[in-house]
């Protein structure tokens, strides 16, 4: 197919920055609605063949990811501290490819329940962290989630969930075949009473859109998908935005800089061209979809004379309210190999404990899902009291198919003081002024990750493990979820973007990715995304069609 190009000098509708969860799904709803659109992305394209399952390169020496020598950022817990280069993975981690970090995620696909849209309404404040309602309710964003299971492909079965919310239509496809893991979890869970169920996945269990079903291959976490079975915006939504003629993927076209004029307005990006030469590309409005970590780093970068903060940042919120996803989790050993190396990394999930509950004495709640690691990753986590060398050592690594994991999903409370901004001297290979990250967990965050990980150990034993090790919970120190840092709210004084995702201080700006989001939800995220970037994308084609941008 030959794809659309448009000229830098040419003035198009709309310029996407990013191509990942949400770039992808807004420019595919504008370039429907007859916009001309130009994606940029600051990774390559890759097609299905490029990607290699190189567990080394993928998982910890960024071969699709940020590269901590290309991209730097820093780190300290304390606003008060001198925040330190990270040597060897980046806190923040992103892909940097066509498709964006939906290339190389899970494909966990969890709605948003009605309760995380107004938990400050029905729990209060919570002292030290600054919990807030949405602006928007579950019932506005049901027919979103929808569209993402139907338009972008998500495996699964309704109703097999009691704590689930509700939900207009089922499936478009079932649920995966059950690995070993998620037996055993499922056998645990129900002997304590609980209610595990399949998996919603992003991930084809039939052939869904002229795209084939999962190979069971076992990679899916950190690797892209090389049958294309993971529903990933660079096999789904952006080749139907560039199906209509109207829209452009640009890749490796790194975006440093959002053009203003002196009325206030957006007039496009400067971006960097594979050849590292500095272009403008005019357009009569800019969406930002860069993720939750890029995105308030572009907008801080692009300070004026008229927004000496940033732009959007009147508020002073640009980049503030960094939250991860806090879990705890349990690896447990079996008498017989599990074989958890193949297919999709996760077939069961467990709600149960999905609502905080104030008996527990804290805030915090989540999910569980049964899954799997690659043996190199599995291998550097060795349980305490084990040999780190000789024989004791080579017989916990071969042990390795014996293995499972019950991953606890949790919260992350929204505190002012945890953000990204600008290191005051750190520069990336190109220049641009590189991302600090400020971030200490809240102790209602620790005290929930440690009552996973207890509620973790007893599934385990239920299930009749030989061997439960108890994960340890500690101070994060990055994350992949990236959410919050320009959250949505109805008071200009308080959040970044209104919500329909414009930016409070500039008509033409509009954002949407997971630094959109007021609550950190339950530990899987992308969904949520997903449904925000629908919602956004018909209401700005809308606004484009009134003259209203």
């Amino acid at each position: 197919m030959d794809r659309k190009t448009f000229k830098t000098s040419e003035t198009v509708d709309f310029i996407v920055v990013g191509s990942g969860a949400s770039g992808g799904i807004v420019a595919r709803e504008l370039a429907r609605a007859g916009n001309s659109v130009v994606i940029m992305e600051q990774g390559p394209r890759m097609e299905p063949w490029d990607y290699e399952h190189d567990e080394l390169k993928y998982r910890h020496l960024a071969g699709i990811t940020n590269s901590p020598t290309a991209s730097p950022q820093s780190f300290r817990r304390d606003p008060n501290e001198p925040a330190k280069q990270v040597a060897g993975r980046n806190p923040l981690t992103y892909a940097r490819v066509v498709g964006g970090s939906s290339s190389h995620f899970n494909a966990n696909f969890w709605r948003l329940h009605e309760i995380d849209f107004i938990e400050r309404s029905k729990l209060g404040g919570i002292p030290g962290a600054d919990l807030q309602d949405w602006p928007i309710t579950y019932a506005e964003l049901e027919p979103y989630y929808t569209m993402v299971e139907w338009e972008v492909g998500v495996s699964g079965l309704a109703g097999a969930n009691p704590n689930d919310p509700w939900r207009s239509k089922p499936y478009p496809m079932p649920p995966l075949p059950v690995k070993s893991s998620g037996v055993l979890f499922e056998r645990g869970a129900r002997k304590l009473g609980l209610h595990p169920y399949p998996a919603p996945l992003a991930i084809n269990s039939t052939i869904y859109k002229n795209r084939p079903p999962c190979a069971q291959c076992g990679l899916c976490g950190g690797f892209g998908c090389e049958v294309m079975a993971k529903s990933s915006s660079v096999w789904t939504v952006i080749p139907e935005a560039e199906a209509t003629g109207n829209c452009e993927t640009r890749s490796e076209s790194y975006v440093f800089r959002i053009g203003m004029n002196a009325a206030g307005r957006a007039t496009g990006v400067y971006y960097y061209d594979a050849d590292r030469n500095e272009q403008f590309q005019n357009a009569r409005a800019v969406v930002v979809c860069a993720n939750g970590a890029e995105t308030p780093r572009l907008l801080l970068n692009s300070a004026t004379n008229a927004f000496p903060d940033g732009l959007a940042n009147s508020s002073g919120k640009v980049g503030r309210y960094l939250m991860f996803n806090k879990g705890g989790s349990a690896q447990a050993r079996f008498e017989h190999p599990l074989n958890e190396y193949k297919g999709a990394n996760v077939t069961r999930v467990l709600h149960d404990f999905y609502d905080s509950d104030p008996k527990r004495g804290f805030y915090g709640g989540g999910g569980y899902t049964a899954r799997s690691g690659g043996p190199l990753t599995w291998g550097q986590s060795v349980p305490e009291g084990t040999p780190t060398w000789g024989p004791g050592f080579k017989e916990y690594l071969e042990s390795y198919t014996y293995w499972m994991n019950c991953a606890g999903h949790g919260t992350s409370l929204a505190q002012e003081t945890n953000r990204v901004d600008i290191d005051p001297e750190l520069k990336d290979a190109w220049g641009v002024p590189a991302i600090r990250v400020t971030y200490k967990d809240h102790p209602d965050d620790i005290k929930h990750a440690n009552w996973q990980a207890d509620r973790a150990v007893e599934i385990m034993e239920a299930a009749g493990a030989s061997q439960v090790v108890r994960g340890h919970v500690g101070e994060a120190s990055g994350g992949v979820h990236l959410l919050g840092t320009c959250r949505m709210g109805n008071d200009p004084q308080t959040s970044v973007i209104d919500k329909y995702h414009r930016t409070h201080d500039v008509r033409n700006l509009f954002l949407c990715d997971g630094s959109s989001m007021v609550t950190s939800g339950r530990g899987q995220p992308t969904q949520t995304i997903e449904a925000l970037a629908f919602r956004a994308g018909e209401h700005i084609a809308r606004f484009a069609r009134a003259n209203e941008i």
